[in-house]
C-alpha cells in the first residue's frame, strides 16, 4: 500500500542563517540545524565565539560557516546575508535569534540609550534582515523565517520596558509579515521562550531559578536551549508549510497558568 504522509520533514541540504549563533538558543539551532543535514551560517558579533561553534558543528559531521554580523548594522545585514547565498548556494532559512536583554526603569538616566539599543537589536534588525534575506527566500516559494521573540511578548514585569515592548512588537511583526508575504509562500512564525538557561539568565541564583520554577512553572524547572531549537525546527520543516504567523511558547506552560 502506498504511503499516505507526503510531506517532507527534512531541512537536508537547505542554507540556514542563525542570528546570535554564537551561545545559548543561537547556537543550539545551529547545532540541531547542521545535525539535520543543513548548511548553517553562524552569525555573531564575537569572531571567535562564532568560529569555535562552526568547529564544533564540523567535528561532529555537519557543514557551516562563520559570519561575523551586528544586527543593529543595515550595512553588515546586507553583505553578510549576501555573503551567505554567494558562499553556501541561497538562503533558505532565516532564524532572527540575536537579541539583548537590558535593565530599563522608565524613570533611569540611562532609558534613552537602553531603549534604542534594545529596539535596534531585538526588533529593527529583525525587519531589516527579512528585507534583505526575501528575494532569496521567496526564489523558490518555500522559504522559512523563524523570529525569536519572549514571553515577555505575551505578557508584562517591570524595569524591563525596552525588552518587552521589543518583544511585544516582534510578535506583530511577525503576524503582519505572515499576512503581507503569505502569497510568496515564505512563512513567518514566531517563538516565543520562558524561562531558559542561557547567557541571559546565568545571573540569577540557582535557588532563586528553582523557586521561580516551582511557583511559576508547571513543569517546576527552567528550559534548556535545544528545547526551544526543536520548536524553531519544527517551524522551518518543508512540511510546515500551512503553519504561518503562528505565536508559539516554549515556556514549561508558564504562560497559561492562573
Amino acid at each position: 500500500m502506498a504511503r499516505i504522509s507526503k510531506l517532507n520533514r527534512s531541512i537536508a541540504g537547505k542554507v540556514a542563517l542563525v542570528t546570535g549563533a554564537a551561545s545559548g538558543m543561537g547556537r543550539a539551532t545551529a547545532h540541531l540545524f547542521a545535525d539535520e543535514g543543513a548548511k548553517v551560517a553562524v552569525s555573531d558579533l564575537d569572531k571567535g565565539a562564532v568560529e569555535a561553534v562552526v568547529a564544533d558543528i564540523a567535528a561532529a559531521g555537519g557543514e557551516a560557516r562563520g559570519y561575523v554580523l551586528d544586527v543593529s548594522d543595515l550595512a553588515q545585514i546586507e553583505s553578510v546575508v549576501e555573503e551567505v547565498a554567494a558562499d553556501l548556494g541561497g538562503l533558505d532559512i532565516l532564524v532572527n535569534n540575536a537579541g539583548v536583554s537590558l535593565p530599563s526603569p522608565y524613570e533611569s538616566e540611562d532609558f534613552e540609550a537602553q531603549w534604542e539599543k534594545t529596539l535596534a537589536v531585538n526588533l529593527t534588525a529583525h525587519a531589516r534582515l527579512v528585507r534583505a534575506a526575501l528575494p532569496h527566500l521567496r526564489r523558490h516559494g518555500e522559504g522559512r523565517v523563524v523570529n525569536i521573540a519572549s514571553t515577555e511578548g505575551l505578557g508584562a514585569q517591570p524595569f524591563v520596558g525596552a525588552y518587552t515592548a521589543s518583544k511585544h512588537g516582534v510578535v506583530g511583526l511577525t503576524r503582519s509579515l505572515a499576512v503581507e508575504l503569505g502569497h510568496t509562500g515564505v512563512t513567518i512564525n514566531c517563538i516565543c521562550p520562558g524561562p531558559i538557561e542561557t547567557g541571559m539568565t546565568q545571573g540569577i541564583p540557582d535557588d532563586a531559578k528553582a523557586k521561580f520554577a516551582r511557583r511559576r512553572v508547571p513543569l517546576k524547572r527552567y528550559g534548556i536551549p535545544e528545547e526551544v531549537a526543536h520548536g524553531t525546527l519544527n517551524f522551518v520543516l518543508p512540511a510546515s508549510s500551512y503553519m504561518n504567523g503562528a505565536v508559539l511558547p516554549v515556556d514549561g506552560g508558564m504562560s497559561i497558568q492562573n
